[in-house]
């Protein structure tokens, strides 16, 4: 028997034991965990949920949150078969319309992917670039930068700002040296174009907040840990560089192929029908 196998008996024992009415069914079957709204829950479904391996009281912890969250599920849905009007009770419309939706998404996407060009090329990103200029307004800035984040009693704290722009070889080995010994988060995009706003996220901030401490290239802010940027490079308006907008761009390309392909099928689909006489719109002369 496993180890989840015992933590699930005894956690049965110990339901049982807290009500008559699992304590009874218990004794007609043994394989009953728990019961509710006229359900029955069983050990095999709920052992086949915990992963071979869990510890003990994991295992424990696990099963009685499945067993909570089922007996809700259960208790609900029995008060509100109750409570329902026959009408509001009769759900076959949506799962008809549910079904239609699923297999129409499924044959789509088999479609597209037999079909689909993934192929994008930098002169055709420039392209589109170029002819959706005006959609690539700057919300925000956008930085090329450095991140870490290290405990506040470092003593490392002076050398890592210190090092925090460097590019050079011994510079930038020095600085790999101390983020091994101190950096609790280390972010190196010094080449890459970084938003604000998702900046702002290692700072625990708003990105208006972050951008009010940036001074001489240098954002630092200090809780419970230091957090300091050096941006190499910003752009705080205007268009943004091509650079920054290429992967929406390809996504906007890729989006684009999709819905062309799908605009296709659905043509083809219908022509194909009407000539074999499986699409008519009587009164159509």
């Amino acid at each position: 028997m496993t180890l989840r196998t015992h933590a699930i008996l005894a956690l049965s024992v110990l339901l049982a034991l807290a009500s008559c009415d699992i304590a009874g069914n218990l004794v007609h079957d043994d394989n009953v965990v728990a019961r509710a709204a006229g359900e029955r829950l069983y050990r095999s479904t709920l052992e086949s949920l915990i992963p071979d391996g869990t510890a003990p009281a994991d295992s424990a912890r696990m099963a009685q949150q499945y067993i909570q969250s089922w007996a809700s599920e259960a208790i609900l849905l029995k008060k509100a078969q109750k409570e329902l009007s026959k009408e509001a009770r009769d759900v076959s419309r949506e799962m008809e319309d549910y079904r239609r939706s699923l297999l129409r998404y499924r044959y789509e996407q088999q479609y597209i992917n037999d079909r689909l060009d993934t192929l994008i090329t930098d002169a055709q990103i420039k392209d589109y670039y170029e002819a959706h200029s005006e959609t690539f307004t700057l919300a925000r800035p956008i930085m090329k930068v450095r991140f870490i984040s290290f405990f506040k009693d470092s003593p490392y704290r002076e050398e890592i700002l210190d090092l925090l722009p460097a590019n050079g070889t011994g510079g930038k080995r020095d600085l790999d040296s101390l983020v091994l010994l101190s950096a609790v988060r280390y972010i190196d995009n010094p080449d890459t174009w970084t938003d604000a706003a998702l900046l702002s996220r290692e700072f625990g901030t708003d990105w208006e907040t972050m951008m009010s401490q940036l001074k001489s290239n240098y954002i630092v802010m200090e809780g419970d840990d230091v957090r300091a940027a050096y941006v190499f490079q910003i752009i705080t308006k205007g268009k943004a560089p091509l650079e920054f907008c290429a992967p929406t761009i390809r996504d906007n390309i890729l989006s684009a192929r999709k819905r062309s392909l799908l605009e296709k099928l659905e043509q083809d689909l219908l022509t194909e029908a009407q000539d074999k006489k499986d699409f008519v719109i009587y009164g159509d002369e």
